[in-house]
């Protein structure tokens, strides 16, 4: 009975042994994978700053290698860490991997669509077609790209919206963000009005903001755009930096507002006429 009553007491210390070595070794990894993944962000942002003044990389891209590398770095660091726990309650990984591959396997054939995913979120990164702050149209959305990763894009809408777009969905990208952009304004005038004086009206202010440093090239009047039902259409272009063609166009309406105002010429708005038919009164 001694014997029995010392063997387990044996066992039940063995336990608490084994229970606080596994313990202390998954504090240490859990701890050991925070510290990981700190430095590991931290050497990756200073790398690339450091590669971005050497090589002059454009700040946009530089942010789109951060994002991905510190995503991938972390999936591999998520990955490490799997395998330690199973290390600590020495499972082992080899039967398991392999099975994994199997199984992966069997699921391959569901899962093409993320295959998909990656394999166009590698060509959009190798052939840069976006990048991180570019302001994009793809899928349907229209806004500030804020991550591009191997699965799926972040695409910010001006209403503050963040969609989340998978890479095999995206068709077609108009990108705003390469090169000089175009502001065009068009404005209406009356038949009424007359049309030389407007242009010259309009040329006024266009070398007004041909001083404008958004502007890189015009702005310029092209002249008569269109005759429509009841106005003629004028048009002004020019060619402004990278996402300041929508302000400039903004000031430039104001400023033609405020001229025609004051050279007396109309922009067409519709009108109403309303007609009250009253009855004649009774003949006495």
């Amino acid at each position: 009975m001694n014997f029995l009553t010392d063997g387990l007491q044996y066992n039940y210390d063995g336990l608490i042994e084994k229970a606080v070595s596994i313990g202390l070794q998954l504090l240490l990894i859990i701890i050991g994978y925070f510290i990981l993944r700190a430095v590991g962000k931290k050497l990756i942002s200073t790398s690339l700053n450091k590669a971005s003044s050497k090589q002059r990389i454009s700040t946009s891209r530089m942010k789109t290698l951060e994002k991905l590398l510190i995503n991938t770095y972390g999936y591999t660091l998520i990955f490490l860490l799997i395998v330690m726990i199973f290390g600590a309650f020495h499972i082992q990984i080899g039967p398991l991997i392999a099975g994994a591959g199997i199984i992966g396997l069997a699921i391959g054939f569901g899962a093409q669509g993320l295959v998909s995913d990656v394999v166009t979120g590698f060509f959009i990164l190798l052939e840069r077609q976006i990048e991180v702050g570019d302001v994009v149209t793809t899928s349907g959305y229209n806004g500030v790209v804020e991550e591009v990763g191997l699965r799926t894009t972040q695409v910010r809408s001006f209403d503050g919206t963040l969609n989340f777009i998978p890479n095999r969905n995206i068709n077609g990208i108009s990108n705003h963000s390469r090169g000089n952009m175009r502001a065009m304004v068009d404005i209406g005038i009356s038949y009424e009005d007359n049309i030389d004086h407007a242009l010259r009206v309009l040329q006024e202010i266009c070398e007004t903001f041909q001083q404008d440093e958004r502007f890189r090239e015009g702005p310029d009047v092209i002249g008569v755009e269109a005759l429509g039902a009841s106005e003629v259409t004028l048009r002004i272009i020019g060619h402004t930096a990278n996402n300041e063609q929508y302000g400039a166009e903004r000031d430039m309406k104001k400023a033609i507002k405020e001229a025609f105002d004051r050279e007396g010429i109309d922009i067409p708005y519709p009108h109403q006429v309303f007609l009250q038919r009253k009855e004649e009164s009774a003949k006495q």
